[in-house]
């Protein structure tokens, strides 16, 4: 008998196959993706170690502050992108691939010429801008970190724009292959760090080229491929840009914009709330704990992310019942995670130790303690924020989006300044922000789902 023929692989093969096509879909793509993540996780754990053996704690967390100042300015999506997803996924349901590919054309062309625009206001603002004190750096430091500057806001703008594949790629379900693509640009990534650390003394221009060019060449090269076979009829082109749509990715679009306004502030003030107040190499560790714990989100959201334009699919249908089942399914896998996470918490003094090497950045209890909590509410808010997005049901995520950057904000304030709490308040004041996603979410999806409520609850 051959190894295909076996029991557990034509157990695992029916399981596979078992249920709705929307369910089957989804847990092909969630198995590519837990494939392709782990080896994605792996390589970002290796990378991390190998990069402060080429520059020390505090010159990479100069590069996470200058990377999180330039994240902000995904603000000029202003949601177009999440709009496109949604407005994608519906025209697909009712089988209108023009329409489709009206938005994906419509979409390439505003991100286009939005993000040139801001490149060139960049580039011009740069010029009066004091990256050493913005920072909070030595003066030596200055010609470097505004070169860095510079390198990483071309990269993001024109990544921002040939990232829409990956946004075409969730629309039709399959997250696997976008997840792909990021894996591709992380490989090549690491082998040029690798390189430059056989090769050059550290040097943070190096290592922002190495983090920034690698990931855009792939993201252009996934575009070509990917739109001349496969998503050929949702190919963008100009004949196809139609402003006259632009209103309907807009209407949905401004929503998401508010929505990931208080995402952004929340994480990407962080590092620069911590380097102002406790300096650069506090970042490198916040963003240690970020990344150990956040590699169990990490897999939470490759079993989540099919849901959402699934989620889509099957409220347009009125499939009411495949939505309740899947919310219980992710229930469970919540309780599982939390089990692993208070393992790692337990063992990650000595992961740390054994994962960066003695004495490399100092990373106290309380750090991981409070990134343990932050991440399990996430997840546990996580699938009902999936569900609301793929409905399009927005209204209390708006209100509540508002209103929670000011209270992250003035949270991490005090804790700071008042209550001389250290780099964890940053985790304590995105819990007390984020209530939306682990109390109002729920209540939003029992009034809606189980309801049948409408007014507030929906629309």
């Amino acid at each position: 008998m051959s190894f295909f023929d076996s029991e557990p692989v034509q157990f695992f093969a029916r399981f596979i196959t078992k249920g709705h096509e929307r369910s089957v879909r989804a847990k092909k793509n969630i198995i590519s993706s837990l494939l392709i993540k782990g080896v994605g996780i792996a390589i970002s754990f290796v990378s991390l170690p190998i990069t402060l053996s080429y520059v020390d704690s505090a010159t990479y967390g100069v590069w996470l502050t200058i990377s999180s100042i330039v994240g902000w300015f995904v603000f000029f999506d202003i949601g177009l992108t999440q709009g496109l997803r949604n407005r994608m996924a519906e025209a697909r349901a009712k089988g209108d691939d023009n329409l489709a590919q009206v938005y994906v054309s419509t979409t390439y062309a505003i991100l286009s010429i939005i993000f040139l625009c801001v490149w060139i206001i960049f580039i011009i603002a740069n010029n009066f801008l004091d990256w050493a004190k913005i920072l909070n750096v030595s003066e030596s430091m200055r010609p470097d970190v505004t070169t860095l500057a510079v390198i990483v806001f071309t990269y993001f703008c024109i990544s921002f724009v040939f990232r829409i594949i990956t946004t075409v790629l969730l629309a039709n379900q399959q997250p696997a292959i976008s997840s792909l693509i990021d894996l591709a640009g992380q490989v090549i990534s690491l082998i040029i760090i690798i390189i430059l650390v056989k090769t050059t003394e550290g040097s943070l221009i190096k290592l922002g080229i190495a983090l920034c060019v690698s990931p855009l060449l792939v993201l252009i090269g996934a575009n070509l491929f990917l739109f001349n076979r496969a998503y050929r009829k949702y190919r963008p082109m100009i004949s196809k840009v139609k402003f006259s749509y632009a209103r309907d990715l807009f209407q949905i679009g401004v929503v998401f914009f508010i929505i990931q306004v208080a995402g952004i502030v929340q994480f990407q003030t962080a590092n620069i709330i911590i380097a102002r107040n406790f300096g650069t190499a506090d970042v490198t560790a916040y963003s240690i704990v970020y990344k150990y714990f956040g590699m169990l989100l990490m897999i939470f959201n490759i079993f989540l992310t099919p849901f959402w334009s699934a989620s889509t699919e099957a409220y347009q249908k009125r499939d009411i019942q495949w939505i309740r089942n899947g919310i219980r399914r992710y229930n469970q896998l919540n309780i599982l995670m939390a089990a692993v996470s208070l393992v790692m918490l337990i063992f990650s003094e000595t992961f740390y130790r054994f994962w960066l090497g003695e004495g490399k950045v100092s990373i106290i209890f309380s750090l991981s303690l409070w990134g343990f909590i932050y991440y399990n509410l996430s997840m546990f808010g996580g699938k009902y924020s999936s569900l609301l997005n793929g409905i399009s049901a927005l209204r209390i995520q708006f209100i509540a989006s508002m209103i929670s950057p000011f209270i992250y904000i003035a949270a991490a304030i005090l804790l700071i300044r008042h209550f001389h709490v250290g780099v964890h308040s940053l985790f304590i004041a995105s819990i007390i922000a984020n209530f939306n996603g682990y109390l109002l979410g729920p209540i939003q999806y029992h009034m809606v789902i189980n309801k049948n409520k409408k007014g507030l609850w929906i629309k």
